[in-house]
């Protein structure tokens, strides 16, 4: 269940389905009535990386922590996140005013699932992605929280690395 505040101005997208996964904090969706494809980064969180690129030669050198394992990392919460939607499903997606798309034009958002879960709780709270602190989301201080209890319980990708 989303806990958002009811003075942050929101927009929320429905009638859309999951077409791809990109990674452990990216997705495809298409609007169901347009059928156009837009990629969305799920607003809130960061999980690792699944490519060799410049943002894991930067997370390697600030964690110190070598590319190969964060890619490793990187494949353990992309495997996760597939196993909480299939392609094909249904969801939702809210949007805060402020932070509708990133710099490199992706949509950000809170991902709603038919059932009510939240994508980019579920990710946080199960420890296969941790908050994104650099840039304010109303979530933020929530999914502190969330990432704090996942890391001391030894959840998800804390069974394996105190960092990431």
């Amino acid at each position: 269940m989303m806990h958002f505040n009811a003075n942050e101005t929101t927009i929320k997208k429905n009638l859309l389905k999951i077409v791809k996964f990109v990674d452990g904090d990216g997705i495809i969706l298409e609007d169901i009535i347009s059928k156009k494809e837009f990629e969305v980064r799920f607003l809130g969180i960061d999980a690792p990386e699944i490519n060799y690129c410049n943002k894991i030669k930067q997370d390697e050198k600030e964690l110190q922590v070598p590319a190969a394992l964060l890619i490793k990392l990187g494949y353990l919460s992309f495997s996760f996140l597939k196993d909480q939607v299939n392609l094909g499903d249904y969801c939702t997606l809210v949007q805060e005013q402020n932070n509708l798309v990133d710099k490199y034009g992706r949509h950000l958002g809170y991902l709603i699932l038919n059932d009510g879960r939240v994508l980019n709780e579920i990710m946080i709270k199960e420890g296969y992605a941790k908050p994104y602190n650099d840039v304010f989301c109303e979530m933020l201080p929530l999914y502190q929280e969330w990432n704090l209890q996942a890391k001391n319980s030894l959840k998800g990708l804390y069974s394996l690395v105190n960092r990431f």
